[in-house]
């Protein structure tokens, strides 16, 4: 029997459920039995065992179950008689002052808000866009032949010479031997043999590269160096030190030239640089429409939050925070980080959390009343045009038909490209064109 709704709040509710004890008897006694025909104890056959000794072991574990089967049931079946759309778990609590031979508990809870999302003709959104010119992939052919660079020895001559000074330069790859004090006394870290860097990476201090460069093999040099405030190695933040380095190697970096080989590393099989130009304008142009299309989602999400008007239920927001720093948990575990003694608290992912919660109900408002749910042409679209990128499109379909849960991945995502277009086709929305250095440089979520 359950009591009715009491109003607690703008979204909690308590309902107060009783039932009489004997009932609770009468079904643990039942599952006694049938764990008692499979029970086994020294000394007694299978299936022989006193029910004494059946319940001495698995009593307490079976009234647990039938007080949580009980109470799940009369709180399910009292939420579905009052309409009521309970959102998360609800707290339940045994009432102290039970009526002799009834037990008594509270159920607390919360409910889904009621969402109203506002006039969105009136909301003004900023979307961007951004073109892929020829400089654009100028730039990633040069950072292409960066990643394939080799190193030779620097002022030889000869077929990998490059007939200039042996003097140490920006881009060239030094190998030193270094050593650092503090006030006169050697510090933990500040001291290496045949340590390698190329200059002008940003790998080592400013002071330090700009000591290194000038210098010839054998050379060495003395020079202070100021540790920032905010250094990693907390012994030495803030403080000047002394450092020693000897240049024991001077290589130059020699960039792969822009011809038919050098297309062929890049996967274009006859070695032709413009259709190897083309595709790499392809690449960029697919990266950028990602970027922008993220960046305009993030814009409709922001308007739909300032928009529309909730409260949103601490229950899910609890949920959600345990859920993220779960999964922050597993990414940086995955790393290779060694986390075991590293808390990981849910508040501090409690207002991302409040984000996602209130766009998820904001979202879904949406989506009921406008009829924007994703369409299984629009998944397969979203899934074909993921697999343009990969060597085997039929392997990525494959991939995501397999399993349900990843296709439901690909419906969320197209369920928010549906709400994004339905926002901008209704909103005062205008549009901007960033530099396509910038847009690369965002890191736009929704």
């Amino acid at each position: 029997m359950a009591t009715a709704v009491e109003t607690l709040g703008k979204l909690e509710r308590r309902i107060t459920i009783s039932f009489p004890l004997t009932d609770v008897r009468t079904e643990v006694e039942k599952r006694l039995k049938v764990q008692a025909k499979s029970a086994k104890a020294p000394g007694f056959r299978p299936g022989k065992v006193p029910l004494k000794m059946v319940a001495a072991q698995y009593g307490y574990q079976i009234e647990t179950e039938v007080l949580n089967d009980k109470v799940g049931r009369a709180f399910n079946d009292a939420a579905n008689e009052n309409n009521l759309r309970v959102a998360g778990y609800p707290r339940i609590e045994p009432k102290e002052d039970s009526a002799e031979g009834v037990l008594t508990f509270d159920a607390t809870f919360e409910v889904y808000p009621e969402v109203v999302v506002g006039d969105l003709t009136t909301v003004e959104i900023e979307t961007v866009k951004a073109e892929v010119s020829e400089a654009e992939i100028d730039k990633t052919i040069d950072i292409l032949r960066k990643q394939r660079v080799h190193f030779h020895t620097k002022g030889e001559a000869g077929e990998h010479g490059d007939g200039g000074a042996a003097i140490a330069a920006n881009g060239d790859r030094v190998t030193v031997d270094f050593v650092g004090s503090i006030d006169g006394v050697e510090f933990p870290g500040g001291k290496a043999d045949d340590y390698a860097f190329v200059l002008g990476e940003g790998r080592m201090l400013p002071e330090f590269e700009a000591a290194t460069i000038g210098l010839k093999v054998g050379e060495a040099k003395t020079f202070p160096l100021a540790f920032p405030e905010d250094y990693h190695g907390k012994d030495v933040a803030g403080k000047t030190a002394s450092f020693t380095i000897t240049l024991k190697k001077l290589e130059w970096a020699h960039l792969p030239e822009v011809d038919t080989e050098f297309a062929k590393s890049l996967g274009v099989a006859d070695g032709d640089i413009a259709k190897m130009r083309e595709d790499i304008k392809v690449n960029l142009e697919r990266e950028v429409a990602g970027r922008v299309k993220a960046r305009n989602k993030e814009a409709v999400m922001d308007a739909l939050v300032k928009t529309a008007s909730l409260d949103v239920p601490q229950a899910l927001i609890a949920q959600d925070s345990e859920r993220l720093a779960d999964m922050t948990r597993q990414d940086m575990a995955q790393r290779g980080m060694n986390i075991k003694d590293v808390p990981f608290p849910a508040e501090l992912f409690a207002e991302k959390a409040e984000r996602r919660v209130r766009l998820g109900l904001i979202l879904s408002q949406l989506v009921g009343d406008n009829k924007l749910q994703a369409t299984p042409e629009q998944v397969k679209a979203q899934v074909e045009d993921f697999a343009q990128s990969y060597e085997d499109p039929r392997e990525v379909l494959k991939y995501y038909y397999s399993d349900r849960r990843r296709l439901a991945e690909v419906e969320a995502l197209v369920l928010e490209e549906n709400v994004v277009n339905y926002v901008l086709g209704l909103s005062k929305s205008s549009s901007k064109v960033v530099a396509f250095d910038e847009l690369m440089g965002s890191n736009a979520q929704a």
